[in-house]
């Protein structure tokens, strides 16, 4: 301002006109060395160490480069070798062939990759529940047969049934929808009968089966559909028990009426997963794999030696120490039984962590498995690290295979009071999939690894402390 109050004027550009504009030049990039050959994965720097107020060293969160440049906070990883192996191992047992069960986004696995990967090693079926996910594995390119199960009867089949999809008839309005929509579309529609043996779920009563049968088959003398095949839900998901055998004598007997009909199916199937592993008699043409596709043993206390294909980690956000005798979380349910330092993992139950697994869990970092400390938030969760020198960035396993002392998701499933498959389907997806591509395929652009750690220590302790009072 001037001393009468006016504004100064703004001072003027002396500069010639041509170099009013121009902008500044920026110095020079010092040359790059010759990358090593390893440059394509992070390694883990030397962690600078600080003391907390306790005097424990704690890794300071400015030495973890692990979330810079857009590295994920937390990441599914999908080992296809995994998939690739499980997938021989169970054609191996079938007596007949292998259809892949891919539903729910291939157990959250990713369905389009897992499909694929099982295609090739042994399977030349697909398994879906709904003509949205048998159309997303056409939209992609895969032209694998693909049956579809779960519908409603007044659905419209018609975008399936142009894309070569199997359909299950589970009842006689199912069988008249879908054989209207093929007259719409003028196609003949490719279907399987399913006839309920005991799981009283879904499947055609024994009481109307006759009545199907027979009006399938003349729905197959107009050009309206083919039966390709006749199959049945098991009551034991391990393939054991009593109901087994009875549900064996049922289907067989179903299709004896389905074949004095007139019809002529190409394949019956019943078995899953356990079954193909422990009951060959329920073999017949087909086996639906499905749990033991992605590494989980379907029989328990039993090893068939199947691997599991995910890995679900994250980086801690932050660190805090604890003191003895301190609460931690919501309603201080957990409390310290002694020093340690607290992680907060970037993973709750909207990611698929189960919350009714607080109180039980364990996670792995720093070799060892230490306690979930309190309740599983929405978002996040609290790991009491104990006495370990970690800090923010550091890796923390929620499961894994298993390999090395690590939780598995049959740990979680254990520790939350359910099955495996709740576990993996609900990994949500604010989790990034990264998959690890499988020998023998083309490996394509997998997704690199923003953010490697060296695996788990052989000679890391399994170290299931309780730390509650």
């Amino acid at each position: 301002m001037t001393p009468s109050g006016r504004p100064r004027p703004a001072a003027r550009d002396r500069r010639p006109p041509g170099e009013r504009h121009a902008r500044p030049e920026r110095a020079p990039r010092p040359e790059r060395p010759d990358r090593p050959e390893h440059a394509g994965r992070l390694e883990r720097p030397d962690h600078p160490e600080r003391p907390d107020r306790h005097g424990r060293p704690v890794r300071a969160a400015a030495a973890h480069g692990c979330g810079a440049g857009g590295a994920p906070r937390a990441e599914a990883v999908v080992d296809l070798a995994a998939i690739a192996g499980n997938t021989r191992l169970l054609a191996a047992h079938a007596r007949g062939a292998v259809m892949a069960v891919v539903k729910a986004d291939g157990f959250g696995h990713g369905a389009v990759p897992v499909a694929r990967t099982a295609l090739a090693h042994g399977a030349s079926w697909l398994g879906v529940t709904s003509t949205a996910e048998a159309l997303a594995l056409r939209a992609a390119g895969i032209t694998a047969p693909v049956l579809s199960w779960l519908h409603l009867p007044d659905e419209d089949f018609v975008p399936a049934l142009r894309a070569g999809v199997d359909l299950a008839v589970p009842s006689p309005s199912h069988l008249a929808g879908i054989a209207a929509a093929a007259d719409r579309a003028r196609v003949t529609a490719r279907v399987h009968l399913k006839v309920d043996t005991g799981l009283r779920r879904n499947g055609v009563a024994p009481a109307d089966w006759p009545a199907v049968v027979e009006q399938a088959r003349a729905l197959e003398r107009r050009g309206l559909l083919t039966v390709h095949g006749l199959w049945s839900h098991l009551v034991h998901a391990d393939g054991t028990g009593p109901e087994t055998a009875l549900q064996v004598a049922a289907f067989e007997r179903a299709a004896a009426v389905a074949r004095r009909a007139g019809l002529r199916p190409a394949l019956l199937h019943l078995a899953n997963s356990g079954a193909c592993l422990t009951a060959p008699r329920t073999h017949y043409d087909l086996v639906r794999v499905g749990l033991g596709l992605y590494g989980v043993e379907p029989v328990p206390g039993r090893d068939h030696g199947l691997r599991p294909a995910m890995t679900l980690r994250a980086r801690a956000v932050a660190a805090r120490p604890v003191a003895a005798g301190e609460g931690v979380s919501y309603g201080h349910e957990y409390t310290a039984a002694r020093d340690g330092t607290l992680l907060l993992v970037p993973l709750g139950f909207a990611d698929g962590v189960p919350r009714a697994a607080a109180g039980r869990a364990r996670m792995w970092v720093a070799g060892s498995r230490r306690p979930v400390a309190g309740r599983i938030a929405m978002d996040q969760c609290v790991l009491d690290a104990g006495a370990h020198p970690v800090g923010p960035g550091e890796e923390v396993l929620v499961f894994g295979p298993g390999d090395h002392g690590e939780p598995t998701v049959a740990d979680w499933a254990r520790w939350a009071g359910t099955n495996p498959h709740e576990v993996l389907t609900g990994i949500g997806p604010r989790v990034p999939r990264r998959h690890l591509p499988a020998p023998g395929r083309p490996a394509g652009n997998p997704t690199p690894d923003p953010c490697p750690s060296p695996s788990p220590s052989d000679s890391a302790t399994d170290e299931e402390t309780t730390d509650r009072a």
